[in-house]
């Protein structure tokens, strides 16, 4: 649809943030129903929009062309049909987390409220348009006994990746060490006579990993304890390094969650480079009294 529009010199894109969205698809099946006036065309347009109607009718004023005005409706349709596929797919997914049975016993409601329902979101009223359409909180909650959303960086999507790669016996790994390096996570030493010759992760095609390093890319400049943590390891291992190593974090919190069914609690960006700070002071402090020194603030 796209392609056919810049064809015909309609930039749509200029006068929506939203090709797909409600207005951007009005905007279409009038154009495919025969309307050619841009002003008409422009009053289509959510009136929240950025765009007012002059700019946005300049956008819409195009050359029709034949051909392209049969590529639009040819596209529109596959558009359709992609879209009827896609809820189609959603209430299998649903179908199926429904006879999924939860291996964890269910909190009490009484000891731990917050535990029986799934946390709200972090942004209310922002809007993905890859989020799943079932309601995957509910389903991850009832299943795993803890609420994976919570965690920063990890969306509804990403958790319903998580929980189908991994499944929902956590007793296949002893510890969290087997399962980064089952998810490809864990750095791998080349040795030679008890020496490290060259470090690095596997290349493998594990989708949870690939949701780890995703969860780790949204939390890049967050205000918690991955994103400090992240932006730590950056100005030593550089960003890529510091990316796996962020995910493998995540990984090893989502493990412990689920192995030892506990809540996911945040100490903050502030509180993790305070600590941080003190691990430091007290390395050099041991340091300096092995070596003979006293420490002294400058």
């Amino acid at each position: 649809m796209q392609q056919a529009l810049l064809q015909m010199n309609i930039q749509l894109s200029q006068a929506l943030s939203d090709v797909t969205g409600t207005p951007g698809q009005q905007i279409i099946r009038a154009i495919v129903a025969g309307e050619r006036d841009p002003q008409h065309l422009a009053a289509l347009r959510n009136y929240r929009g950025k765009k007012d109607a002059h700019e946005s009718a300049m956008a819409l004023t195009g050359t029709w062309r034949e051909e392209h005005l049969f590529v639009l409706p040819q596209a529109l349709a596959l558009f359709a049909f992609y879209t009827a596929q896609i809820c189609a797919c959603d209430a299998q997914i649903a179908r199926a987390f429904s006879v999924i049975k939860p291996r964890c016993e269910p909190v009490p409601a009484v000891s731990i409220p917050a535990a029986t329902t799934p946390p709200p979101r972090r942004k209310p009223h922002s809007h993905s348009k890859n989020a799943p359409a079932v309601n995957t909180r509910v389903h991850i909650l009832r299943i795993t006994g803890v609420a994976l959303v919570a965690v920063h960086g990890i969306s509804d999507a990403l958790a319903q990746t998580m929980l189908a790669e991994m499944g929902t016996d956590m007793s296949k790994w002893p510890d969290d060490k087997h399962c980064c390096s089952w998810l490809g996570l864990a750095p791998k030493h080349d040795l030679s006579g008890g020496k490290v010759l060259r470090s690095r992760t596997m290349k493998n095609r594990n989708r949870a990993a690939q949701a780890f390093r995703m969860a780790a890319q949204s939390v890049i400049r967050a205000d918690c304890a991955f994103g400090a943590f992240y932006r730590r390891l950056k100005g030593r291992l550089g960003p890529t390094q510091a990316l796996v190593a962020t995910a493998h974090k995540i990984a090893r919190t989502v493990y412990h969650m689920r192995k030892d069914q506990v809540s996911y609690h945040d100490i903050g960006a502030a509180e993790y480079n305070k600590r941080f700070r003190e691990r430091e002071l007290k390395y050099l402090h041991k340091k300096a009294a092995k070596l003979g020194y006293t420490l002294s603030p400058a």
